[in-house]
């Protein structure tokens, strides 16, 4: 896993992409597990604050026990020009890192630590759709398709 971050070091030219897709809103749709293993999608504000890829999430709210119990999630990027999308386990911020963040009280915090990210677009030109898929260590893999 890495953090944003490291992400960026790895594959800077990709992360600057993807960060534009998460910055050009604020809001962006989060896939967590249900108790039973079944998907469950929610809207959730998402930012990139120092290293990291943060969001929050409401006391009690649905999202935040499915991630407390399981962190694994991948939240896609409000739709746009291509399609970006980052997989891993949310780490909930406690302690004094969440303090430094000024959340209300109760709100619950995490922050992504990345296992996929992956960026899908279409080459208009060449009438190619443009696969992008970084893995922490391995670098770009770039698949094109007809």
């Amino acid at each position: 896993m890495a953090t944003w971050r490291e992400f960026e070091g790895e594959a800077p030219e990709l992360a600057a992409e993807v960060r534009q897709r998460f910055e050009a809103h604020k809001t962006h749709v989060l896939a967590t597990l249900r108790r039973d293993g079944s998907p469950r999608v929610s809207g959730s504000e998402v930012e990139l604050i120092g290293a990291d890829l943060m969001f929050g999430s409401m006391p009690d709210a649905m999202k935040a026990r499915d991630l407390l119990r399981d962190g694994r999630c991948a939240i896609h990027a409000h739709p746009g020009e291509g399609d970006a999308k980052v997989m891993g386990v949310a780490v909930e911020i406690i302690g004094p890192e969440k303090e430094a963040l000024g959340s209300p009280p109760g709100v619950h915090d995490f922050r992504l630590d990345l296992t996929d990210v992956v960026l899908t677009s279409v080459d208009q030109a060449a009438e190619l759709l443009v696969i992008q898929h970084w893995r922490p260590g391995r670098g770009v893999e770039v698949t094109k398709r007809r």
